[in-house]
């Protein structure tokens, strides 16, 4: 194999020798496993872990490895590496950590598509795909919704779900298909080019690795049956994992995912919501909030059923849950400066007591 064969490019290779890391093998982050990694060489499989070096280098979680990462390592044994350095990511699809405050908690990098997994019959949700699009958007990834489990329905009632989210999303591909009878994979398989990394998001028990394992055309993923009590698939993936198909695409599975917590999403809110963002500079006031102003031209596009309400009212969500998350990181960047002048001064006093 090749590294090309995983999605290598000319820019990695580039970064590879003026940063004069011709020394060190190159590999691709397939899985992650508590910062425990399997990297996929030319020479084949590596589990590995990050040197000390780069550990007490990183600021934060993000400048951590994640699947899908470029990785300059060296290999010992047979099965065994260390990672010595991240390649730039030419994208990083991102979300806020579940219950961490002004974190970041990194999905994949380098990844070309998205596909926005939902199951047509209780998982659908236009509000959840309008958060996955602002993730994809703000990542500077391309997004394609995928609506699994279509043999639940009949023709009339997928036709008007696909109706629903053709009035609310815009210019982005929808392909239902099924699981069971494949329908629709051929328009997957069509999308699908060699070489281009994609992206599977979507909350649990919607079909994810069973897609996986139809597109490969062999079991790469466990999977589990719809509970009768619940009508809910079950939690199988635990972690991330990159595979790759016989046609040479590359996909990457996530867990599923409860909360999608957007984070750093400024130009995805503006693509998602491009109506809005649109109409909001026609506003009376440049500062409108665009919930009670006189002369607001985005309440008025509501009212007259211009712009959709549900839309409108998930918008204003995101945008408060955005603006409440730049306020949080800007407080914890503000702590973590003031400690860290604390500790310079503290070394100083350390080294005037000394003499």
């Amino acid at each position: 194999m090749r590294l090309e064969d995983l999605g290598y490019n000319k820019k990695f290779e580039k970064f590879r020798r003026i940063n004069k890391l011709e020394n060190f093998e190159i590999g691709r982050v397939i899985a992650e496993h508590k910062e425990r990694y399997i990297i996929r060489t030319i020479k084949g499989e590596f589990e590995a872990e990050i040197t000390g070096n780069l550990r007490f280098s990183a600021k934060s979680r993000e400048d951590f490895p994640a699947v899908g990462d470029w990785v300059a390592l060296t290999t010992y044994d047979s099965d065994f590496a260390l990672i010595h350095k991240t390649l730039p990511r030419s994208s990083v699809i991102k979300r806020q950590a579940v219950g961490q405050f002004g974190e970041i908690q990194i999905i994949a990098a380098n990844i070309d598509y998205a596909f926005i997994v939902q199951a047509i019959d209780r998982d659908f949700n236009i509000n959840r795909i309008e958060r996955y699009l602002t993730i994809c958007y703000s990542s500077k990834v391309s997004p394609i919704i995928l609506l699994s489990k279509i043999d639940l329905l009949n023709e009339l009632q997928i036709s008007e779900i696909l109706e629903k989210i053709k009035l609310r999303i815009k210019n982005v591909p929808v392909i239902a298909i099924s699981n069971a009878t494949q329908d629709g994979y051929d328009a997957i398989k069509t999308i699908i080019q060699k070489g281009k990394t994609y992206c599977l998001l979507g909350s649990s028990g919607v079909g994810k690795s069973t897609l996986i394992n139809n597109l490969s055309g062999k079991t790469m993923m466990r999977t589990e049956p719809i509970s009768l009590s619940t009508n809910k698939g079950k939690h199988v993936t635990s972690h991330r994992e990159l595979f790759i198909l016989e046609n040479g695409g590359i996909l990457v599975d996530n867990p599923g995912m409860r909360e999608v917590g957007i984070a750093d999403s400024t130009s995805g809110l503006e693509i998602t919501f491009d109506l809005i963002i649109g109409l909001s500079q026609k506003c009376k006031f440049k500062d409108c909030t665009h919930t009670t102003e006189i002369g607001c031209s985005v309440l008025e596009a509501v009212e007259k059923g211009e712009i959709d309400k549900a839309s409108y009212e998930n918008y204003l969500k995101m945008e408060r849950e955005k603006t409440y998350f730049e306020s949080t990181v800007a407080e914890r960047r503000k702590k973590d400066k003031a400690f860290g002048k604390f500790l310079k001064n503290y070394k100083k006093d350390m080294h005037r007591n000394k003499y």
